[in-house]
């Protein structure tokens, strides 16, 4: 069910920077009700102002359960939350062997574990008025895998997985749920990563397409579009054919650590 955007509250993790800043201003522009959320409020905060339209922005962990919650509530006061566009998202890069456990784990508790969290601390409202509308922005890793980003792999093919299940579980209602899975985004997440022959979109694009589901609720949209089937044809080809062309493609020295050496947002994490 398509939800209107004229004065819906709509909330945005991970809105300080981004496709989180992009969606915030495109939903701003149509006259939604805007609350970003980030763990770096005082960007935030400038981006809020910067943006106008009544943009306000709140601290939030995604991590955090009560940071969460008190994220959910600030928006509440103002009516009803519409829209939930789960966007925050990191991305380590280097061989899964190299890096310490406990920055894996954050990783994937940000990823896989934020989108938990949000879906699950809106959906009894929304499910209540049969009414709202979840977009959880996962990656074209959630359909396939990148070497030297295997936590960020794992943690976005957890996303497409629960969206599409939960999408089940809310067959027949008006709630609905849409997975964004862009191929890389020209954000600070790839900064210093190597991306040449690999399709690119902007931040702006990806906000669009996140508007677009609010009137019509696809289940999962690809960007560009056209990228859909590489996750069906990683999926059917033998694992050491599979290999084999990521390593004819030079996929293992596209991710690597000397990347996280040079990408600004390496220390908000």
């Amino acid at each position: 069910m398509a939800i209107t955007l004229e004065g819906a509250v709509a909330c945005v993790t991970g809105g300080a920077r981004g496709i989180g800043r992009a969606t915030a201003a495109a939903l701003a522009a149509r006259g939604a009700r805007v609350f970003i959320g980030d763990v770096d409020l005082d960007v935030a905060q400038d981006s809020a102002r910067a943006l106008g339209h009544g943009v306000r922005a709140v601290h939030l962990d995604v991590t955090d359960r009560r940071s969460f919650s008190a994220f959910l509530d600030e928006a509440r006061r103002t009516g009803p939350i519409e829209l939930l566009v789960n966007n925050a998202g990191i991305m380590r890069s280097g061989s899964f062997a190299t890096h310490e456990l406990e920055a894996l784990h954050r990783e994937l508790a940000i990823n896989l574990g934020g989108v938990i969290t949000g879906m699950r601390l809106v959906l009894d409202e929304m499910i209540a008025r049969d009414r709202g509308h979840i977009v959880n922005v996962a990656s074209m890793a959630g359909k396939m895998t990148v070497p030297g980003a295997a936590v960020y792999s794992a943690s976005k093919h957890g996303v497409v997985a629960l969206s599409r299940a939960t999408r089940a579980e809310l067959a027949g209602s008006s709630v609905t749920i849409t997975t964004i899975l862009p191929a890389a985004v020209r954000t600070e997440l790839t900064a210093g990563l190597d991306t040449r022959g690999v399709p690119t979109v902007g931040p702006e694009d990806v906000a669009d397409a996140i508007v677009a589901s609010c009137a019509k609720a696809g289940a999962e949209v690809a960007l560009p579009f056209w990228v859909s089937p590489a996750g069906t044809l990683e999926r059917a080809l033998p694992e050491a054919m599979g290999e084999w062309v990521k390593r004819t493609l030079g996929a293992e020295r596209r991710v690597t650590a000397e990347n996280e050496l040079r990408r600004r947002y390496r220390a908000r994490t």
